[in-house]
Formats: C-alpha cells, structure tokens, sequence
C-alpha cells in the first residue's frame, strides 16, 4: 500500500475521535445548601423533612438511575442545632465524606466560630472546598485548603467548579481579620478565564450568596452555565405542602451577558428538598436542554439509609450528655408569667439574647413571640436542657428591615386580643417601651413608643430581629411576613443565643423594668 494511503486513515480515525468528543454531554448536578447541623429529620407540624439518611437515599437512587452525576453543596453546613455545638462540623463531614460529595463552598456559618474549625474541616474533608472571592493570603489556617475553584471529572469530560461566599459573612458571622472578601463580579470573571484557558467549557458557579442575588449576578457574566446557590434557603419550583411558599422556577432560567443560557437552582434547607438538575451541553459546552429538572421532596416516602441511619444516631448519644452541662446561673429566676402588663422576666432575657446576638449586624430591637415561650427558669443553676425547653422549637433568628409603621402594625398585632395574651404578644428587647391603652380599638393601642432609647418615626427604617417561626408570619404577623425590606435568615438558633446570654450574664439577676406598660380601664 504506497505510504500516502495511510494519511488519511490515520487522520480519518482522529477525526473520528473529535467527533466523538463533540458530542452533547449529559450532566445531572445534584445539590443540597444551607444544611445548618440537620443531621436528623425535622418536624413541621404533622410532617417531618429531611435528614441526612434520607438523603443519602435520594443521592443513592439518583446515582443508579443518571449515568453522569456530580453532587454538591453549596454552604451553610455550620450551625443550627445541638449537633454543631457538640462535634462543630464534623459529624456532618463523616457522613458527606460518606455519601461523596464532590465539592462544597464556603457559607458564612462555616466561620461562626473563626477560621480554626473551617480549617479542621477542611482538612479531613474527601472533596475540595471552593470560594473564588474569598482573601486568604492573611490567614494561615485557611490560605492552603480553600481553592478558588475546581475541576471535576465525569464521563470523561471536565466540569469546572468556581466557589462564592457572601460578603456579608464579615459582617454576620466571625471570619477574624485575617480573611478578606473580593468584590463578587471581578472574582467570578478571573476564575472562568484561568477554567476557559484550560480548556473547560462547562462551569458552574456554586454560590452562597443568596437566590436574588444569583439572579442579578447572572447576566454580568459570561461562560458560567449553572449558578447552584444558598444562602438564601430558597425552595424553588412547585409549592410544597408543609414548606416554605416557592421563590421561583426550578430552575430559574436567564441569559449571561453573551446571551447564553444560565440555570439557577437552590435546594431550600435543612435537606428538606435534594436538587436534581438535568443539562444538556452542546459540543461547545452551552446549555441547550434541562427537561426533567426538579428538586426531590425528601419526606416520610423516602426510607433511611441504613449505614447513614446508623452514624447518626452514634452521634446522637452525647447530645443526651450535654443537657444536663451547667451553663450559667440565675438568683431571680426568670418566670413567663405575663401579669396584666404583659412583660415577663423570660420575655424579655429572650429578647435581650437575640438582641446581643445580632448586634454587629445592625440589629437595634429585637422581639419575641409569647407562644414561643416554653417555661420558665427556677432561681439556681441553668442547664443545657432547661434552655432547650424554654426554646425547644428550632427557629433560627431572622433580620428584618421594618419601617417605623411596619413596626408599631407588628407590635399592635401583638396587642390586638388584650386582656387575652397569645402567642402573637411580643416581648421586646432592652432599650424599647411602649405604652398601650387597652381601652381603644385594636390596630390602634399604642399611644407611645420608644424604639432602642428613642422617640419611634413612621419612616425610621429599623433593623430587628426575632424567629424565623414569628418572621415568617407565625401567629398571623402578615406585617412581617409580606416586608418588602432587607430579610435575612442568620441560621442562628434562638435557643443558642439564649445559652450564649445565660452564660455571659450569669448569675442572672433579672427584674422587670416596665417595657410595656398598660393604662386605661
């Protein structure tokens, strides 16, 4: 055969071969965000969502049935219940290394007890921790383990991984001074080139900068096809009985500043929901197909999985050892009882609790819902487990922008059923009073009102905080649930800002101090 018969052979064969490289690529992103410690399943009323063996579960069918799958999280594992403040963190990495995750960003809990517990995290976890706009280069625990991006190998294709944390982090939790924050933008962009300039043609962004966010980002970019998101515990796509109303499609579908198609997606919280996206890329790497897209509801249907089932409640028995830890003392006692003035000694530490816990992020009031106020506390020492019972439910606490009028319409509805005190009066923190004639009609008994040691305005904007239960519109406050205002979840439990108060002010000698006072018949 004279030589020149082979050229084409062996160029017909490596054309071939590119042929076979170019050819549209399946890719399900499986996703979960904002877990927060929620190693068990929580309960919602006559429902129960989540937990990390039921989880395990959905990840394991989706595995079987998608050949091409990558699983990720995108931040918040930190924080939230017991199980944080007994194994910080690790619990919750012994069993994602056991699932496998393949890549996780960085949330702003992840530093609520500084850099030290990121970095022993870090440090034993099986798949690479990402976040693109975080400055490192200061803080030596944390400027070796923590990339600005990855590339994970599937299907014998490449997928970048750019990672993304808010910028608040520095203001809500406790990075130290040692770690900096890049502007967002500018820190997306350098990733996606040095990915571009390797040859990476599918990126997503695992972003933990909240669902809105994600969304305004998306068209300033170029060459990121998925945005994977939290932050925000956005539950996106149909609404779900038992859960938060939806915030958008699932996916969320917008164009990049090239016009191409970007997806986002966010997975809501605590494992309540697993996300399942589908994608479809092109041979030049762009999104042309995500049909069959959904999150998972993980609910009572989906059965534990027996080996996660099992580390979970091996990591159950010294949470029973914690409750009976002494954490502070209390000379008064701090009683629930209301009397007919409505302010009581528990009321108001639990205010002042959430109050001192969100200081630093502008907080200037803060208030509780009475339903939420579980027991009262005896004159002696204070343990783990009486804290609990005094705030047993979980909520974590929530930020919240509030005109002047949307404050006082919040504070009425508190008012509104006097002399009966449900579950919708609020106790307020130190620094607030307000007076109240029970003798006018509700919606309008408040006839004076001073707000963080001054005169309350109708067009002040103030920040408070109190629970996600009350936040959310708990006990009807529909003022508080429909704010158009900042919002923001912190992920903080109220029961361990109680502990936290309990402990920096013991022994605790509380009286009352007339915040809310009662005139009129």
């Amino acid at each position: 055969m004279p030589p020149f018969v082979r050229v084409p052979v062996v160029l017909g064969l490596w054309s071939l071969g590119l042929l076979a490289l170019a050819q549209p690529f399946d890719l399900t992103i499986v996703h979960t965000n904002d877990l927060h410690a929620h190693l068990e399943a929580t309960k919602r009323r006559d429902k129960s969502f989540g937990g990390y063996a039921r989880t395990a579960t959905v990840i394991r069918e989706i595995r079987r049935t998608d050949k091409n799958t990558i699983l990720l999280n995108a931040g918040d594992t930190f924080q939230g219940t017991l199980f944080f403040n007994v194994y910080v963190g690790l619990a919750d990495l012994a069993i994602m290394n056991a699932i496998g995750y393949d890549a996780m960003t960085v949330g702003n809990h992840e530093f609520d007890r500084g850099p030290k517990p990121l970095a022993d995290f870090a440090k034993m976890a099986r798949f690479p921790i990402v976040s693109a706009n975080l400055d490192l280069e200061r803080e030596p625990l944390l400027k070796d383990l923590i990339q600005p991006s990855t590339i994970l190998e599937v299907g014998g294709q490449k997928v970048g991984v750019i990672g993304l944390t808010t910028p608040d982090a520095a203001n809500i939790s406790s990075p130290g001074d040692n770690v900096g924050f890049r502007p967002v933008e500018d820190s997306v962009r350098r990733q996606v080139a040095a990915l571009e300039a390797q040859g990476i043609d599918k990126i997503v962004l695992l972003s933990h900068i909240g669902y809105e966010e994600d969304v305004a980002l998306a068209p300033k970019l170029r060459g990121v096809d998925v945005i994977v998101g939290g932050h925000s515990h956005s539950l996106l796509g149909p609404a779900v009985e038992g859960l938060a109303p939806p915030a958008g499609p699932y996916p969320t579908v917008a164009k990049d500043a090239a016009g191409e198609t970007v997806l986002i997606v966010q997975a809501h919280e605590w494992g309540k929901t697993v996300g399942k996206l589908k994608v479809r890329f092109d041979e030049k790497g762009r999104v042309t197909n995500w049909a069959g897209s959904q999150p998972v509801i993980v609910d009572e249907s989906v059965a534990e999985d027996p080996l996660v089932s099992t580390m979970v409640a091996a990591f159950l028995k010294p949470i029973a050892a914690k409750s009976s830890e002494v954490i502070g003392r209390t000379t008064s006692g701090l009683s629930r009882d209301r009397g007919e003035q409505g302010e009581s000694l528990m009321g108001n530490a639990i205010a002042d609790a959430m109050l001192e816990a969100t200081k630093k992020s502008g907080a200037v009031m803060a208030f509780m819902n009475a339903g939420g106020v579980r027991a009262a506390i005896e004159p002696g020492e204070i343990t783990y487990g009486m804290a609990i019972g005094v705030q047993p439910f979980n909520n974590t606490l929530t930020l919240l922008d509030l005109t002047g009028a949307e404050l006082k319409a919040a504070l009425e509805h508190g008012l509104s059923k006097h002399p009966t005190y449900d579950g919708a009066f609020l106790h307020v923190s130190s620094g607030t009073r307000l007076v109240f004639d029970s003798n006018r009609p509700a919606g309008d008994r408040i006839t004076e009102l001073i707000v963080a040691g001054k005169p309350w305005s109708a067009t002040a904007i103030y920040r408070v905080c109190t629970n996600s239960f009350t936040a959310g519109g708990g006990d009807f406050h529909d003022v508080l649930k429909a704010a158009k205002g900042y919002r923001l979840d912190t992920g903080l439990l109220d029961v361990d800002a109680l502990i936290e108060y309990l402990r920096a002010h013991s022994p605790l000698d509380a009286k009352l101090e007339g915040r809310i006072r009662r005139v009129g018949g």
